[in-house]
C-alpha cells in the first residue's frame, strides 16, 4: 500500500486547491508511489490554539489511513511567520512522530498567484496583459488585487479560481518572487525525498 503525506488547511479553497500542487511537485520528482491524502480541514483561528492542532494530527492521521508525512500550510496573515511556524512546528513534533513540516503563505496563499500572473494571462479571466507587482507577499488584499486583473467584470472565486490557479502557475516565477513558496518547495521535496527513502 502507498504511503501518502496528508495536508492540514484552512478552507474548502485549499483542500481542492493544494492538492494540485502537491502532485505536481511530486510529478516532477517523479515519485510516483506517494499518494496525496485528502486534506484535513481546521478553521485558522482554531489551529493556532492549544490542543487543536494536536486534534487535527490525530484526527487527520487515523481517519486517511496509512500516512507517512505531515504539512500544515495556513496564510501568515498578519502574524509573524518566522514566530507562529517554529511554534505551529514544536507542537507537531510533540503530536505525531511522523515527519512534518510547516508552512505559512505570507500574507495569504493569493500572493502566490499574484507573483506568477504572467504564467496565468487568459486563465480564470486574468487579463492578457497583466503582470506581477514588486514584493507580491508584501500586498494586503491579494484576493482583490487578483480580481482587478481579471477583465469582463469578472471577480475572483476561491473555490472555483484557486485550484485552476494552482494547476498553471509558474513555480520558478512564484520561487524567485515569493520566500514563503520558496519553503513549501523545498519542504514538500523534503518530506517527499524522506517518504522515497523509507519506501
Amino acid at each position: 500500500m502507498d504511503v501518502s503525506i496528508l495536508p492540514i488547511v484552512e478552507g474548502q479553497s485549499e483542500a481542492e486547491s493544494v492538492p494540485i500542487l502537491l502532485r505536481r511537485i511530486r510529478n516532477q520528482m517523479h515519485a510516483f508511489n506517494i499518494q496525496i491524502a485528502r486534506p484535513f480541514r481546521v478553521k485558522r483561528n482554531k489551529i493556532v490554539q492549544e490542543g487543536e492542532l494536536e486534534r487535527a494530527i490525530d484526527q487527520g492521521v487515523r481517519d486517511r489511513g496509512n500516512v507517512g508525512a505531515i504539512l500544515l500550510l495556513l496564510d501568515a496573515e498578519d502574524d509573524c511567520p518566522a514566530k507562529l511556524g517554529p511554534h505551529l512546528m514544536e507542537r507537531g513534533k510533540q503530536a505525531t512522530h511522523l515527519p512534518m513540516t510547516v508552512v505559512l503563505a505570507n500574507m495569504e496563499m493569493e500572493a502566490w498567484f499574484l507573483a506568477g500572473k504572467e504564467s496565468l494571462q487568459g486563465i480564470c479571466g486574468i487579463r492578457t496583459d497583466s503582470v506581477s507587482p514588486p514584493n507580491p507577499e508584501r500586498i494586503r488584499g491579494a484576493k482583490e488585487r487578483l480580481s482587478k486583473n481579471m477583465g469582463n467584470g469578472r471577480r475572483y472565486l476561491e473555490v472555483d479560481d484557486q485550484p485552476a490557479l494552482a494547476a498553471k502557475v509558474d513555480f520558478d516565477l512564484v520561487k524567485s518572487r515569493c520566500p514563503s513558496f520558496e519553503k513549501f518547495l523545498r519542504e514538500v521535496q523534503r518530506l517527499l525525498t524522506q517518504l522515497s527513502k523509507g519506501l
